[in-house]
């Protein structure tokens, strides 16, 4: 008796040897996952992807349509990239010149945003909760629960962990519009305070 696996990939999807992917993830339509790639659990990965050899990806991590995932990209847990978002993992790219044993590392941390269309330019990590706008292009790290819009992408202001714009009040305190969770800024850096 042959099990069922415990992910779902669709008929069009290219599986390479060497994968590991999580239960109750689903691949779709004309998606290729090459060698040596992890998946986590309850990933989505949408159409037309490619996920590039030994690239890891964490728990519920969901990949919109058309995106690119190259070697030297980590995804921590509840990751969203949007439709057609770009990751790049070579500074210098010539089509003459193979520069494989180059790969930069690219860390997008947990519960990051990247939306649709933006170009993440190797070598830059992206922090928790971090929100990066459609289009935008990301040239430098970006900390934790920063909102970048722009070309080049430039913070204009903190979200919460449920994605929203965070305003602060003179004590350095906000409060999120839909969790009611309160955060703290203090020396450039996003807290989130805990009650007791």
């Amino acid at each position: 008796m042959v099990s069922e696996p415990l992910f779902f990939s669709h008929e069009t999807a290219i599986i390479d040897e060497g994968c590991t992917i999580g239960k109750g993830t689903k691949i779709w339509h004309f998606s290729h996952v090459m060698p040596n790639c992890k998946i986590g659990e309850s990933c989505n990965i949408g159409q037309n992807v490619v996920v590039s050899p030994e690239v890891v990806l964490g728990n519920n991590v969901k990949v919109q349509n058309n995106v690119s995932i190259y070697t030297g990209v980590t995804c921590e847990d509840d990751v969203f990239l949007g439709p057609s978002m770009v990751f790049t993992n070579v500074i210098n790219p010539r089509s003459a010149i193979n520069r494989r044993g180059e790969y930069m590392k690219t860390a997008v941390k947990k519960g990051a945003t990247i939306g649709a269309n933006a170009t993440v330019v190797c070598g830059n990590d992206i922090g928790e909760y971090a929100l990066i706008g459609a289009g935008a292009v990301v040239t430098k790290s970006v900390p934790a629960y920063a909102l970048l819009v722009g070309n080049p992408a430039k913070q204009i202001g903190w979200v919460s962990e449920y994605g929203h714009r965070l305003y602060f009040n003179d004590n350095g305190i906000a409060v999120c519009p839909e969790s009611n969770e309160k955060y703290i800024l203090e020396n450039y850096k996003i807290k989130k305070l805990y009650e007791n």
